[in-house]
């Protein structure tokens, strides 16, 4: 008798060749070298994470008291401190591109708005990364917050920074227990903070930019005068309108808010309104880069003026996300309390709550204040008036072989 069955020692072979033919071919993305068994840096070692990933010290289970959600605590703050880092990163790179003049080079305009573009990002990813905080309760937070005094999300030295570079004015500051935000910090922090507060800040640098805005030139375009003419030329033209309609509430409405307008465009054109409002913070801005501020904002859509329009747009978002920002952090992970200190957002415009005073580009806000009928727009002829150039046309930096990183 035989010592197998022939039946399932066929239908086992039949088995064993379907299995050879399923057989795959080579992945070749195995193929080649393991380098990191011959000596190449490997992932772990390329971001040091031995040191990243064991610097989560609870100071509950220091003293005994181990409270779970002080980890998400720590994880989330150095999380942000990391993102600071590399918005100063950005922010610092941008600023020397205007320090040395590059940003004449309407080619690096390109690589200002791509890195302030992206310190946009990085905010907005910081303001929605406050929902994974938001996931610990009031009562969650006060469980550890005795272990924490006195430390304070105002001792960022990152953040602090982060406001000296793009321009937060020393004398509009909040002071912090009574004392200058610099008295928190000692030794070389301290020197830093002193050190950032001398340096060309953003707002100063793009205030410079600003003022060299082609088309302000008085024996050329004059964007301003004619932009003045035609406000008063438009204005007195309504009023005729209104004064020729019959007497009623809707006519003394239509003229008493002409009225107001009248008054705001006679503000804007008025020099030394302008200086007295600097002198009060309610503008921050040079009055000549307030004028190329409104110019790029009136022709936004001219190819040559789209680029610096993104910009400003981009710097409006940077101070809108810081405003979330303060509101949403330091050290105030109760959901009550953002909102009795954060302000209330209209769109792009915002409604600061009283004790904020660290918005920096208000001009550039306050552009909309002064919006206009389109046919009261100074025309442009593009025959003469092409606007090459961002910058002085006669500028021979322009024309520089030099780069900037």
């Amino acid at each position: 008798m035989s010592g197998g069955c022939p039946y399932f020692e066929e239908r086992h072979l039949l088995f064993k060749n379907k299995l050879h033919l399923k057989e795959e071919p080579a992945d070749d993305s195995q193929e080649g070298i393991n380098k990191a068994s011959k000596g190449g840096i490997i992932y772990g070692n390329y971001l040091q994470l031995d040191k990243i990933v064991t610097s989560q010290v609870l100071q509950s289970e220091l003293k005994g008291n181990k409270i779970h959600d002080e980890h998400l605590f720590i994880v989330t703050h150095q999380a942000y401190e990391l993102w600071f880092k590399q918005i100063l990163w950005e922010l610092d790179s941008v600023r020397e591109i205007f320090i040395s003049g590059h940003v004449r080079d309407e080619r690096n305009m390109l690589k200002v708005n791509t890195r302030i573009h992206r310190i946009v990002m990085i905010f907005r990813l910081l303001v929605d990364q406050f929902a994974v905080l938001e996931t610990m309760t009031a009562l969650d937070f006060y469980d550890f917050r005795e272990y924490l005094a006195p430390a304070s999300g105002f001792q960022s030295l990152q953040f602090r920074l982060l406001e000296n570079k793009i321009g937060v004015p020393d004398n509009l500051r909040v002071p912090y227990n009574r004392r200058h935000y610099r008295d928190n910090f000692k030794g070389h922090e301290s020197e830093m903070l002193l050190s950032s507060e001398k340096e060309p800040c953003l707002l100063k640098l793009v205030e410079k930019w600003l003022e060299r805005t082609p088309g302000l030139e008085e024996d050329g375009f004059n964007f301003w005068k004619k932009l003045e003419v035609n406000i008063f030329e438009g204005l007195s033209f309504e009023k005729n309108k209104i004064e020729r309609m019959q007497d009623s509430e809707e006519k003394e409405e239509m003229m008493e808010e002409l009225k107001k307008q009248r008054e705001l465009f006679t503000s804007l054109f008025d020099v030394k309104i302008h200086e007295h409002l600097l002198s009060k913070g309610e503008r921050r801005i040079s009055y000549k880069a307030l004028k190329g501020a409104l110019m790029i904002y009136f022709y936004r859509e001219e190819p040559r003026f789209q680029v610096p329009f993104q910009l400003l747009s981009n710097l409006m978002d940077i101070d809108t996300l810081m405003t979330k920002w303060r509101c949403k952090l330091f050290w105030l992970p109760l959901p009550a309390l953002y909102r009795q200190v954060c302000p209330v957002a209209t769109g792009r415009h915002i409604l600061l709550h009283p004790r904020d005073r660290y918005k920096v580009f208000v001009d550039l806000f306050n552009l909309a204040t002064f919006l206009i009928p389109r046919h009261w727009m100074p025309k442009l002829d593009p025959h003469e008036h092409t606007f090459l150039f961002t910058a002085e046309c006669c500028d021979s930096s322009y024309c520089s072989s030099e780069d900037s990183d």
